[in-house]
């Protein structure tokens, strides 16, 4: 039997790992066919079929389930060895993958990644920008931003960027003749612009005040997916809009936008970088989060 490679034993456990060809595909930066025809070559070598096939899934045979369970720790210890020796050259290297929603990307993108590229330009960086919240693991990502709140509970989590508040803002034209909003229940009065989340869910606004928790399904005749337009929804007089306040921060500055509710929206923790627990962390993330963690970091 013809020994396999180790780029095709890889390519077996990223497609079994996901259970998918696109994202083993996507992950490791190869076309789906190429990795589909490096599979069938390792099974012709192997003389087994190790994948379960169909339109829609894939999924290990038994011996391909077999193969993974003894497989994953040797490329694990595989990663960890040239890791190691990573640190020794004392400069990191390889590829570091980073889920982040938007608003964390770009806080990212302003005050750590030109940082990070400048001080380690051995190092990818692949930052992927994607609102939904996934499981970075499955996903083949070292780590995660999100909101401090979203971040699941078996991981590691580092803050950045401190506080958040989300904000009901509305354009000074919009107001006017209009009764000002005293309480999120006056809402029900107002036009508003609501918000399509990634999951395709409509966001019920969450306001709070000395204890007290409130969530309104907010009326209004148009809904936004993207934090970006609902401001310039706001500010084009559409109605009132319920955004992170640094979105509308230079049109609260400029006088386009005015607050509402102010007494209703108390600051948050903000958002957070976060990655497995039980892994071995690779030296580019442990450089990242150290540049995470200095003054210069912060916004």
């Amino acid at each position: 039997m013809a020994r396999p490679s180790l780029s095709d034993l890889a390519a077996f456990a990223a497609v079994a790992n996901h259970r998918s060809f696109r994202r083993a595909a996507d992950v490791m930066g190869v076309s789906r066919s190429a990795l589909s025809h490096a599979i069938i070559g390792l099974e012709a070598k192997l003389g087994v079929r190790l994948f379960n096939r169909t339109t829609r899934s894939v999924s290990p045979t038994q011996a391909g389930a077999r193969l993974l369970a003894r497989l994953d720790p040797v490329l694990q210890d595989l990663d960890l060895a040239l890791d190691t020796l990573s640190e020794e050259r004392g400069t990191p290297s390889g590829t570091l993958r980073i889920n982040a929603n938007t608003p964390g990307a770009r806080i990212l993108l302003a005050h750590v990644v030109p940082r990070f590229l400048d001080s380690y330009p051995d190092v990818e960086l692949d930052l992927v920008s994607d609102d939904r919240l996934v499981d970075i693991v499955e996903q083949g990502f070292d780590a995660g931003v999100r909101l401090l709140e979203a971040v699941p509970r078996d991981m590691v989590a580092v803050r950045f960027g401190g506080d958040v508040r989300f904000i009901a803002v509305a354009a000074p034209s919009y107001l006017e003749g209009r009764a000002i909003p005293k309480t999120p229940g006056d809402l029900h009065a107002h036009r508003c612009i609501r918000q399509r989340l990634p999951s395709g869910k409509r966001y019920r606004w969450e306001f709070s005040r000395r204890g007290a928790e409130v969530a309104v399904d907010v009326p209004g005749n148009l809904t936004l997916d993207d934090s970006d337009l609902l401001v310039q929804a706001a500010a084009a007089g559409r109605g009132i809009a319920y955004v992170p306040d640094y979105f509308a921060k230079p049109l609260l500055e400029s006088g386009q936008l005015v607050t509402v509710l102010d007494n209703w929206c108390p600051p948050s923790p903000g958002l957070a970088l976060y990655y497995p627990r039980s892994r071995h962390m690779p030296s580019p993330l442990r450089a990242f989060i150290d540049l995470i963690k200095e003054p210069d970091g912060k916004r």
